[in-house]
């Protein structure tokens, strides 16, 4: 094998791509005795930043209210660069889909731990994330609508 197909995959940075954290009914909410209601959405992004360098991202959101009113609102986008090169095109979406959120979420995990805990609400915990399982849910979904189409 020559030098230009050996395969690549390297982790070049994790980083907080974004963070933000609105408490938009404070101080009045947080007199209510009522126990929040607690939603969770997660999403992955994916863009190739130059020749070989993707960038992957995994964002989490998480909104707590009682009845009507959000409590918080905490949004983190964490990120990784990754060289990728000389991997076959099927195995292109896996990477991207699978592996890369794997590396980048439990950076997101703390950190979105961390914001919530320092705006004074006891810490939310992400569960783990089976990225296989939701990227194959993805691909599948994708199919059906190209099939509907």
């Amino acid at each position: 094998m020559s030098e230009q197909q050996v395969p690549v995959f390297q982790i070049q940075r994790v980083y907080m791509k974004e963070a933000s954290l609105e408490q938009p009914n404070s101080p009045a909410i947080l007199l209510v005795q009522e126990q929040p209601s607690v939603d969770i959405q997660l999403g992955v992004g994916a863009e190739q930043v130059a020749d070989g360098i993707y960038e992957v991202s995994v964002t989490a959101t998480v909104q707590t209210k009682i009845q009507d009113k959000t409590v918080f609102l905490a949004e983190v986008k964490q990120a990784g660069i990754f060289e990728i090169r000389n991997l076959p095109d099927e195995q292109m979406g896996p990477i991207m889909g699978i592996a890369c959120p794997q590396i980048v979420y439990p950076y997101l995990r703390g950190n979105i731990a961390d914001v919530i805990t320092r705006a004074g609400f006891p810490p939310v915990h992400l569960s783990e994330i089976n990225f296989q399982s939701m990227y194959e849910q993805q691909q599948a979904q994708a199919e059906q609508e190209a099939a509907a189409a």
